[in-house]
This record gives C-alpha cells, sequence and structure tokens, in this order.
C-alpha cells in the first residue's frame, strides 16, 4: 500500500509502508515505467511473446501489402530498382482499359458467387439430411468431408483426369449413353463451370459441416413446436429452422468466398499453367501471367491489390459484423 507525504514541496515522491521513496518526477522515471503505467505491469514483461510476431506479421505481410501498393503506383518492370518519385494510377487505367483484365475480373465474380451460392445450398441439403439422423451418419460425414482434406493441386488433377478428353471418366460414361465428348476444359463456353463444379465438389463437405453445427445448435423445442403448429417438413425447415442459420451462412461464405479467390493453384494444375483456356482466365492468373511472363511486375501489382480489395470487401464486413456481436 502506498501513502503521500506531504513534505511541503513538488517533488512528487511517494512512500511504501517499507519507507522507501518512489521517485515520480524525476529522471528515474523512465520509458518503460510510462508504457507499464499505461498499459499495465506486464506490458513490458509479456512484450517476449507478442513482439516478435507483431514485427513479423508487420514486415512480411503489412509491409509487403504497403510495398506492393507503391510498386503498383509505377512503371517497375522487374529489373532494377522503381522510380518512386514518379507515382501515379496509370496501371490502374490501364487496367479499366484492358479487356484481358475485364474479362478475368468478370469470370472472378461469376466464380465467387456462382461458386459459393451452390455449395451453400448444396451443404444446407447434405446437413439437414444428416441431421434427420440417418444411419451411418459418422460414415457419410466422413465421405463428404474427404474432398476437403485435398489439397488444390491433387483435386485439380483428379478433375483433369475425370474432365480428360479422350480417357476421362465423364466422357466415357457420356460416350457409353450414345452422346458425343465434351471438351470440358479446352472449350471457353463452359470451362468455367468445369471449374466451378469441381470446387463445388470439394468444399460443399465444408459447408455441410458448418451447416450441421448451427442445426445441432436449434432446441428441439423449436422442431416441436413447428410440428404442433402443423407445419411440414419441408415448411418447417424453410420458416424455422433455415433463418436461425444466419450465422453459419455467414461464416461459411466468407470461408468460401476466400477460397474461390485463392483458385489459381488449382487453374494452374488443372491446364497445365498460367495461361488457362478463354473463358477461365481469372485476376490471379491474369496477375501472375502479367508478372513472370510479361515481366510487368508494376501492372500485376495493380491487379493484386485489386484482389486485395476484393478480399477486403468480403471479410470487412463479416469482422464488423462479429466485432458487434461481441465475438472480437
Amino acid at each position: 500500500m502506498t501513502r503521500n507525504t506531504d513534505t511541503g514541496d513538488d517533488s512528487g515522491d511517494a512512500v511504501t509502508d517499507g519507507g522507501v521513496a518512489e521517485e515520480r518526477g524525476g529522471s528515474g522515471f523512465s520509458p518503460i515505467d510510462a508504457l507499464n503505467e499505461r498499459f499495465g505491469s506486464d506490458f513490458v514483461e509479456s512484450s517476449q511473446f507478442w513482439l516478435p510476431p507483431f514485427l513479423l506479421v508487420g514486415l512480411f505481410v503489412y509491409g509487403a501489402i504497403i510495398w506492393n501498393l507503391l510498386i503498383s503506383l509505377t512503371d517497375f518492370s522487374g529489373f532494377g530498382t522503381p522510380d518512386y518519385g514518379d507515382l501515379d494510377l496509370e496501371m490502374y487505367s490501364r487496367a479499366l482499359a484492358d479487356s484481358g483484365f475485364v474479362d478475368a475480373a468478370i469470370n472472378t465474380f461469376v466464380l465467387l458467387v456462382g461458386f459459393t451460392l451452390v455449395t451453400l445450398a448444396i451443404g444446407l441439403g447434405l446437413a439437414i439430411l444428416i441431421d434427420r439422423n440417418i444411419r451411418f451418419e459418422n460414415t457419410f460425414r466422413t465421405i463428404y468431408l474427404l474432398p476437403m482434406s485435398l489439397s488444390f493441386v491433387v483435386t485439380a488433377q483428379f478433375w483433369a483426369w475425370m474432365f480428360n478428353f479422350n480417357n476421362g471418366v465423364i466422357n466415357i460414361v457420356i460416350t457409353s449413353l450414345g452422346f458425343g465428348r465434351v471438351n470440358w476444359i479446352g472449350n471457353p463456353d463452359i470451362v468455367l463451370w468445369a471449374v466451378m463444379f469441381a470446387l463445388m465438389w470439394q468444399f460443399a463437405g465444408y459447408a455441410m459441416v458448418v451447416f450441421l453445427a448451427g442445426l445441432r445448435a436449434i432446441p428441439n423445442e423449436h422442431y416441436e413446436a413447428a410440428k404442433v403448429d402443423g407445419a411440414s417438413t419441408a415448411r418447417m425447415y424453410w420458416r424455422v429452422i433455415i433463418p436461425q442459420l444466419k450465422g453459419s451462412t455467414i461464416s461459411a461464405s466468407v470461408v468460401l468466398m476466400v477460397f474461390a479467390l485463392k483458385a489459381f493453384d488449382f487453374l494452374y494444375s488443372l491446364v497445365g499453367g498460367y495461361r488457362p483456356p478463354n473463358g477461365s482466365d481469372i485476376l490471379a492468373t491474369k496477375m501472375v501471367r502479367e508478372a513472370y511472363a510479361n515481366l510487368n511486375w508494376a501492372y500485376a501489382s495493380a491487379i493484386a491489390i485489386t484482389l486485395f480489395v476484393m478480399t477486403l470487401g468480403i471479410v470487412g464486413p463479416y469482422l464488423y459484423y462479429q466485432y458487434n456481436r461481441g465475438n472480437l
């Protein structure tokens, strides 16, 4: 316990119970003492745990983002030193005038929205089926989740074999039914839908697990009350149960949309390079192609910043939603 002593001066000394004076106004009050007083006595002592990751993330994540933004404002080609003295928005103007960029942006948006909505619908349907206490529930849940454990590269190689024009399983089945072969990857009119289907196959199990957790968290009284009111099973889920899955829907949507934006390695492995067929080029593949094939790092950086802004547009509202709910 500390007590103040009135000595007639303004030195600001404090005397502890042991009779030792603690100086608060002189040179003995260091910046570390100020930090401890401002943030708590354990602030400096705990810095050995939070300071290293803070510096690493700040340097290699946020520092890299800022550097990438600066590069996008130059005309850097990948050689020499960027000229930071003449920054402008030329690369962003070029992107808006580039039909290839516009097509890639449209494909990215279609993949983002179509993949997310259909995957959510499939996941919700699977979750409702399993929630009905079917037999071999754990077996079905494992089967549905298994594709999620595979990497993008493995999934792409699997579907490259399935979509193969000559020896693919899908075309073999189609020809056995009397129909002609389909060039799933080479046809620009359907290649994006083939990519979307493969991604749905991989991530539908994830959406199922998220929705199943939400369904299991709903009290049984809600189901029983709907049955007492005479609601059919379909009406019960549509009017009573599904509206309570708002949190699960938002969480699954954010994760699925981020995965859709990160589909570069899937497309790269599926088509064997960063030059996908016409109709399947997305912003990620165009970004890599501009940087490493066309040696236009400034333009590639502008595309990367565009992707970053799109990601912020997805994750930002979700974080704000969670913050308002008190989960952050």
